[in-house]
């Protein structure tokens, strides 16, 4: 297949994964176009490899952590590879979600561009921050791309993390934009197409839940560089119920169809990356078209 969704995820977001693959399949009036594969940090096992070893990010030192909830990164610029350097790849974070269908994007004109992301100016105070968490790629035009061989270099000093994900070292006429609503930012109107849940404190899989990621903190950043800790604390309740029961009903029909079993879901659950009344909040969810409904109340 030319053309093919790639989530890329680690097994502490494996239902948000499921759940976006449905969501792309489901939103679409012709997924056959299209193929969608999930791609796991644990399948590579240079991870392995650099746990507790120090990497350049944002000028500073901080330790690499396979456990932290965003150690997918990296695997966004695994596509090309996978692809063998051909046609076209649409990467997504495991916390990104169709309310349209993709097919609008696979058939864009990319314009000689390599790359189609959603600039961020201004985000972490760069002002050439591109939003990676999703891209679409021409990956003929990207075979410089070798992840295992990027992501090494980061533990050598010769390229910072910060910049690799944010395309920094791309060129900059390889780079298309993409709006807003191909990577919405906890965010639906009418016109959403993607919808990401991007603010992890209240991703809605996870409410309730003990924090396990690392932030950065500016306080502490002002003593040690770069600075990063795991704040004490639990995942909040997403600020949008429409958003949540999205999920929980999108959610609902992987589960009718088989795509995860109640004994999978509680695993996940006891393994703390789902939230322990999961079950419950899927059950009690509107059906799909009706949760889609209210997103243009």
């Amino acid at each position: 297949m030319t053309k093919t969704v790639f989530i890329h995820t680690n097994n502490q977001q494996m239902v948000g994964a499921i759940v976006g693959r449905h969501s792309l399949q489901r939103m679409s009036n012709n997924p056959e176009r299209f193929d969608v594969k999930i791609v796991r940090r644990e399948t590579y096992d240079v991870f392995n490899e650099y746990e507790g070893k120090k990497f350049l990010r944002a000028g500073g030192w901080r330790t690499w952590r396979n456990d932290d909830l965003q150690s997918f990164t990296p695997v966004r610029f695994t596509p090309p590879e996978e692809m063998d350097y051909q046609g076209r790849a649409l990467v997504i974070d495991p916390d990104v979600f169709a309310v349209g269908d993709v097919n609008e994007l696979f058939e864009r004109d990319l314009e000689g561009k390599a790359i189609l992301a959603r600039p961020r100016s201004g985000h972490n105070g760069r002002e050439d921050y591109i939003a990676t968490s999703v891209m679409l790629l021409d990956c003929a035009k990207l075979t410089h791309w070798n992840m295992q061989a990027q992501f090494q270099k980061m533990f050598t000093g010769e390229l910072d993390y910060e910049d690799w994900i944010v395309l920094a070292t791309e060129p900059r006429g390889s780079i298309g934009h993409l709006e807003e609503i191909w990577n919405h930012f906890d965010k639906v109107t009418p016109g959403t197409r993607l919808l990401h849940n991007t603010k992890r404190r209240t991703q809605p899989w996870k409410t309730g839940l003990p924090i396990d990621f690392t932030n950065r903190l500016p306080i502490i950043g002002k003593l040690v560089p770069n600075a990063g800790i795991r704040i004490p604390g639990k995942y909040k309740q997403h600020p949008d119920i429409r958003q949540e029961q999205f999920f929980f009903s999108l959610l609902k029909e992987c589960f009718d169809s088989g795509q995860i079993s109640e004994a999978e879901l509680k695993r996940e659950m006891a393994a703390n990356h789902v939230r322990h009344d999961a079950l419950q909040m899927m059950k009690s969810a509107p059906p799909l078209d009706v949760a889609i409904e209210q997103f243009a109340a």
